[in-house]
């Protein structure tokens, strides 16, 4: 990435991987500059990382594997500075260590244990289900972006909005998966199998768009929740409230949640320019 200087030059892989999932971040890079904000980048990174054990890896076994590695250097990093150049990152910052111990830990702790939860009932359940990690991930990050008091409701209510919305979007590539995009109820209430679920019809389309219904209402109710968004959550809320509208709109659903937002463009630009203002503006 053009931001990072040299010295930061270990970072540039896992920026690089972060970056590859949310394309429209390198648009915020221009606000929150990674030379000047290393640990911001890093967090965004580490949080990545995470997600992609914890999602990324089929199997079980493995995921545990590499979460448990995070776990024992998590711990270990406000005493040894870490090993990790995410961790390293990180703990050169004196936020790091304002953090209390258990903030680092439990988004790890909480994607251990959500590694083999299956297909939830409902909608609420699948935020029930999703809050544990994202809410976890939410609050380190409000605390680092806004010091350890900082409310993070809102933040972790659009962490588990933007993580279904791009489960939904995988939707073909998961129909194998235990934990399925779409929940119970709803693959009931359209008479959809699983082994369906990876070929367009009537019933496949009107499910996704009654999920994107219940993901719209609980985007606008995200709005009352108390608490201040990073620039780079706010940006990442902000595609996925705008492509969950337009998705609900289409043909073929799928199909606009697959091709996904603009990555770039003077709209991006103009969000992370109010988004960054308003994170110097909170966080003094």
């Amino acid at each position: 990435m053009s931001g990072i200087p040299a010295s930061q030059g270990a970072l540039q892989s896992y920026v690089d991987k972060w970056l590859a999932v949310q394309p429209r971040q390198r648009v915020a890079l221009a606000f929150v500059d990674p030379a000047t904000y290393p640990g911001h980048v890093a967090l965004a990174a580490l949080e990545q990382e995470l997600l992609s054990a914890a999602y990324g890896i089929r199997e079980p076994q493995v995921a545990m594997g590499k979460l448990n590695w995070w776990a024992e250097e998590l711990s270990g990093a406000a005493a040894s500075g870490g090993r990790h150049p995410l961790t390293q990152a990180l703990f050169a910052d004196d936020r790091a260590r304002a953090v209390p111990a258990e903030r680092w830990l439990a988004p790890v702790l909480a994607a251990m244990a959500q590694l083999e939860e299956g297909t939830a009932a409902d909608f609420p359940a699948q935020l029930a289900a999703a809050g544990a990690l994202h809410g976890a991930l939410a609050a380190l990050e409000t605390a680092w972006w806004f010091g350890v008091d900082a409310g993070a409701g809102r933040a972790a209510r659009v962490a588990v909005l933007s993580h279904l919305l791009h489960a939904l979007r995988r939707l073909q590539d998961d129909a194998a998966r235990d934990r399925l995009p779409l929940p119970m109820a709803r693959l009931a209430r359209y008479g959809l199998s699983r082994g369906q679920l990876g070929q367009r019809s009537e019933a496949r389309d009107a499910a996704i768009r009654a999920q994107l219904d219940d993901l719209r209402g609980a985007w606008r109710d995200a709005a009352a929740l108390p608490g201040p968004l990073s620039v780079f959550r706010a940006l990442e809320s902000d595609a996925g409230e705008q492509l969950a509208k337009r998705a609900a709109r289409a043909d073929d659903p799928l199909a606009v949640l697959q091709q996904g937002e603009p990555g770039a463009g003077f709209g991006v630009t103009w969000a992370a320019w109010r988004h960054a203002r308003r994170w110097h503006r909170l966080a003094g």
